[in-house]
């Protein structure tokens, strides 16, 4: 694969403002790749190659002048079909909404773009962002880089599986149940998850609002840690029309000593038992870490298990109405298999308003003895999943159980990096988790193991 296709955002960034290269060449190279891979990948859903050539080569006048955007000038990148983007077609992987075209960029991505960045297409993502594999009516199905046979998961997995092939260099995901950290896992990619309430969800698909509305992030995908923190802190803040954004502080990984810090591990949360390249991982991670002078120790909080139950009942426990509520206002009438499974559970698991209520309560308790936990500690760190990326024929629900649900409860920062290989040679992830508003501190660990393994590895064939 060409140099530039394995470079990192924050290289290509440098490489232009330093005229090495130009942002016609990097988007070119990228758009080029894309081409190249997506038959087999089926990752990007809208290409934007004559806009985005336009916008590169407007990047390059500027840079020429001696004016530069921000962090991301002249960075090629990609975003999530559950985003909004002024011009494009974005569906959410909804049919109500096929021939959708906004008015407006979301926050996030109107971020991104005023930063320099440059903007390529859009990602694939099943309906409604609801699922764990990516698939739908309107686009069809993703396949993973790493065997085309396998899921990138969801509902990022087209984030996950182009970043991955190397076709580009960032993407932006969201995350309600591990929907940037499962495809991260599956993909081989870096990912963070911000803490609940740093990046506005206005203009995405599942817009602010819902009983489980502060379980939803948005948040990068890239195949190296440091472009993580290149694009977190553009995505941050409030944009005065979400509700739950708070604009605190954002700390500096490089300002983090990992020396002296106290770090929970685990490699099984009682509900799914890892296999032995999962449970490796955690050990690899856990060694680097240990060998950079934290504290490491084996401790699994107390309410992991009876949490993690209810973090993924959570999502049937409210019953169908807000799903065909939403349904209903994107003007959906014909849904895929996902869709009408998460249906069937949801009728399944209704509840009343009382059971609601009581429901709420359990999932702040949770909450209280998982905060409780953390004041012994700086990080956890812990698997994405129990297995590495599952053949395509699994059953549509496949994160019951699983190790992601339980830090969309908390609302704390995950940072996701490649720590080991499958004896299939698919990648495998570990999850590092921090103190709400410390994803300095999960990136800075993330960088860590990453050193120490190597972190993302070119897919082989593609």
């Amino acid at each position: 694969m060409d140099s530039l296709l394995t470079a990192s955002a924050t290289e290509i960034a440098e490489m232009i403002r330093s005229k090495k290269i130009s942002s016609v060449e990097a988007t070119t190279a990228n758009l080029e790749r894309i081409k190249m891979v997506n038959p087999a990948l089926n990752a990007v859903v809208q290409l934007c190659e004559e806009r985005a050539l336009s916008e590169a080569a407007e990047r390059d006048a500027e840079i020429a002048r001696g004016e530069n955007r921000g962090a991301l000038h002249g960075v090629p990148f990609t975003l999530k079909d559950s985003h909004d983007t002024e011009g494009i077609i974005s569906t959410g992987g909804t049919t109500g909404r096929t021939e959708y075209i906004p008015d407006l960029d979301s926050p996030p991505t109107a971020r991104m773009r005023a930063a320099g960045g440059v903007l390529m297409g859009k990602t694939n993502t099943p309906e409604l962002t609801f699922g764990s594999i990516t698939e739908n009516l309107i686009y069809g199905r993703t396949n993973n880089p790493y065997d085309l046979n396998r899921t990138p998961g969801g509902s990022s997995g087209g984030a996950a599986a182009i970043v991955a092939a190397g076709g580009s260099p960032v993407d932006l995901g969201s995350d309600t149940g591990g929907s940037i950290r499962g495809p991260a896992n599956f993909c081989g990619v870096a990912g963070l998850k911000p803490t609940s309430g740093r990046v506005p969800r206005t203009g995405h698909i599942v817009s602010p609002g819902g009983p489980r509305d502060s379980f939803t992030t948005i948040g990068p995908l890239a195949r190296r840690v440091d472009d993580l923190w290149l694009t977190f802190p553009l995505i941050a803040g409030s944009d005065w029309r979400d509700p739950y954004i708070v604009d605190m502080p954002i700390g500096d990984p490089g300002s983090v000593s990992v020396a002296g810090l106290r770090i929970a591990v685990y490699d099984d949360n009682g509900v799914m038992s890892p296999a032995p390249e999962v449970a490796e991982a955690v050990r690899i991670a856990a060694s680097a870490l240990s060998d950079a002078g934290a504290s490491v120790t084996n401790a699994l909080p107390g309410p992991v298990t009876a949490a993690t139950k209810t973090a993924d009942d959570s999502r049937e426990a409210y019953g169908e109405a807000y799903t065909r509520a939403l349904l209903a206002h994107y003007g959906t009438t014909r849904i895929g298999p996902i869709l009408q499974s998460r249906l069937a559970d949801a009728n399944d698991g209704a509840l009343s308003v009382e059971g609601i209520a009581n429901f709420q309560a359990e999932i702040d308790r949770h909450r209280i003895e998982m905060l409780s936990f953390m004041e012994d500690f700086d990080a956890i760190v812990c698997p994405v999943a129990a297995r590495p990326a599952p053949l395509h024929d699994y059953q549509v629900n496949t994160n019951r159980g699983g190790y992601t649900h339980i830090y969309n409860m908390t609302g704390w920062p995950v940072a996701v990096v490649r720590a080991n290989t499958s004896p299939e040679g698919l990648p495998v992830g570990v999850q590092i988790v921090a103190r709400p508003w410390r994803e300095d501190v999960a990136v800075k660990l993330a960088s860590v193991v990453e050193a120490a393994t190597g972190g993302w590895q070119a897919p082989a064939g593609l």
